[in-house]
């Protein structure tokens, strides 16, 4: 079946110096299903690409999917990048509470278009995260979460662990330990104060979306609400563990686990265990999504309506 058109959308509100931007596919009714789908960290468009060198374009891919699957979308710029460089003059002055109002912005933009019903949710890593506290702000205007190789731990937790998978970064475990229980507990900590290699994560530039996102307890949030709940993550997720997974469906005894084994973070089918072959898949657009990654989405959907 050949694809819908795809149709520029935009969003904003009062905090906001400009517009949001992102991609309709699909058509929004109050009939058929919709989704958002907010993007995972650092500058991640609405592709899921980043100069980074990730061009696994795995939201797209997903758009596409769900698209066969008579499910609309909409994939977004964040503010301050991209598409949505006019929205805010500066990308790292941010919070969760101000990517949740983001987020209900394009959600009252979609339930205008489809003239009512509800939006789900779909957060992929730390935009899982997003889609945890928007819920847990206000959950009358979700069908539910869909939560993608989002973190089950505080995400200081997450950082930590991922620094420490470095052998030649266990020099510097003592000081992310001290950087996150001063941003937990609203301090700033000078550049001068921190390693040149740390000042990527925790430079004062960053500092407040940081330190907001390690003040979030993703348990706390997924139990504020009781909106049906995907969680959904690859065995081969170098990024966010099928670990945290697990430990995220501990917060709601009704959630839905799926663990797709030979799955990576990006949503691509990886065979085997090197991690060179698992990192290739991130820079290859042309690799479909993993096979059972959009149906087990689409299904849930499906079958929680």
């Amino acid at each position: 079946m050949p694809l819908a058109a795809e149709e520029e959308i935009t969003a904003t509100h009062r905090a906001l110096s400009g517009e949001l931007a992102g991609t309709l596919l699909g058509e929004l009714t109050g009939d058929g299903p919709s989704v958002l789908i907010i993007p995972g960290s650092g500058p991640t468009d609405r592709d899921g690409n980043n100069a980074l060198g990730v061009k696994a374009a795995s939201y797209r891919l997903l758009a596409e999917a769900f698209d066969q699957h008579g499910i609309a979308t909409v994939r977004i710029d964040k503010r301050g990048m991209f598409g949505s460089s006019e929205a805010t003059a500066n990308a790292n002055d941010v919070t969760v509470d101000a990517y949740v109002d983001d987020v209900e912005a394009w959600t009252e933009v979609m339930l205008d278009r489809s003239g009512g019903g509800c939006i789900w949710l779909l957060g992929h890593s730390e935009g899982g995260l997003i889609a945890m506290a928007a819920a847990a702000r206000d959950a009358s205007r979700y069908c539910g979460l869909l939560l993608v190789a989002a973190p089950g731990r505080n995400l200081s937790d997450v950082v930590r662990a991922q620094i420490a998978a470095n052998p030649l970064a266990t020099p510097l475990l003592a000081q992310v330990d001290e950087i996150s229980e001063r941003l937990k507990a609203g301090e700033t900590v000078p550049a001068e104060e921190i390693h040149p290699g740390l000042l990527p994560l925790f430079g004062p530039q960053v500092q407040g979306f940081v330190a907001s996102l390690f003040r979030q307890e993703p348990a706390e949030l997924l139990a504020a609400h009781d909106l049906p709940v995907l969680i959904l993550n690859g065995g081969k997720d170098i990024q966010t563990p099928a670990s945290d997974a697990e430990l995220l469906a501990t917060a709601r005894a009704d959630a839905k686990l799926i663990v797709l084994e030979d799955v990576n973070h990006v949503l691509k089918l990886v065979e085997g265990d090197d991690r060179a072959d698992n990192l290739a898949t991130y820079g290859n657009p042309d690799l479909p999504l993993a096979p059972g990654v959009a149906e087990a989405i689409a299904e849930f959907i499906g079958s929680a309506r």
